[in-house]
């Protein structure tokens, strides 16, 4: 038996680190997030939907909505005032990123803060990678910041601390944003270094997250994140990846 069959052999062999039900209605190990979800009656502005169960504080969400975020150590504000409708979906993004109860099968541990600073290091730090946002979400937050300007194709970390605000570095113009983000799957992929992916399936379709969604129709995702932690979803995945291997282990 060659080395690539004995490769692959021993990954599938290997269990996965949690359970299609430890994957479903749980949080973040990070500092800001809960240990477990639950009511939050208190939730402000775009982070409501989460009303009912949510990895966030009341606290947590107002943090959320500060021009100078203390959860991520950046300003929505570097390169001037955003759209409001721009501004909006960051709001909803770190609402959904902050308070949703949904993300298990996307958390990965890692060895920094994930997408905020100041981990607990009582905790293992904890971040969302490819989570699948539904094509609507991505195009219309594009669109919705075409005319708003940044300095940075990525968010996380990287700037310069001045009067108590973090700002652009140096040598990094703010230009609009489609400079940095020419189609709107740049955006949603590369403004929190991959925490989300731009899916090519729609909203209500049960293969996708909305990163806000109205309280009185009930949160969507909750069907998304079981579709992904099912058992019968990895096994696809496996076998849609085997005819990728076929070469390199002939």
């Amino acid at each position: 038996m060659g080395w690539w069959w004995r490769l692959l052999l021993g990954l599938w062999a290997v269990p996965p680190m949690c359970t299609g039900r430890e994957l479903l209605h749980v949080c973040m190990n990070t500092k800001p997030h809960k240990q477990e979800p639950g009511p939050e009656a208190e939730l402000y502005g775009e982070c409501i939907p989460w009303k009912d169960s949510a990895c966030c504080t009341a606290s947590t969400s107002w943090d959320a909505h500060l021009d100078v975020s203390l959860l991520y150590n950046f300003s929505l504000v570097h390169c001037g005032l955003m759209t409001p409708a721009c501004q909006r979906h960051f709001l909803q993004a770190i609402c959904f990123y902050q308070c949703s109860p949904n993300l298990g099968p996307w958390i990965q541990q890692v060895g920094g803060g994930g997408l905020g600073e100041g981990v607990d290091p009582r905790r293992q730090a904890e971040r969302v990678l490819d989570a699948p946002l539904c094509l609507e979400d991505c195009e219309h937050w594009w669109a919705d910041c075409r005319t708003s300007q940044t300095c940075k194709s990525n968010w996380l970390g990287d700037w310069v601390w001045s009067r108590g605000k973090p700002r652009c570095p140096e040598r990094a113009p703010c230009r609009p944003f489609p400079h940095h983000f020419p189609t709107p799957a740049d955006l949603c992929e590369r403004i929190w270094s991959g925490s989300f992916r731009a899916s090519p399936e729609l909203r209500g379709s049960g293969r996708c997250l909305q990163k806000w969604f109205e309280p009185a129709r009930g949160n969507p995702n909750a069907e998304v994140a079981r579709r992904f932690a099912s058992p019968a979803h990895s096994w696809v995945l496996s076998r849609l990846a085997f005819p990728l291997l076929l070469p390199l282990l002939s």
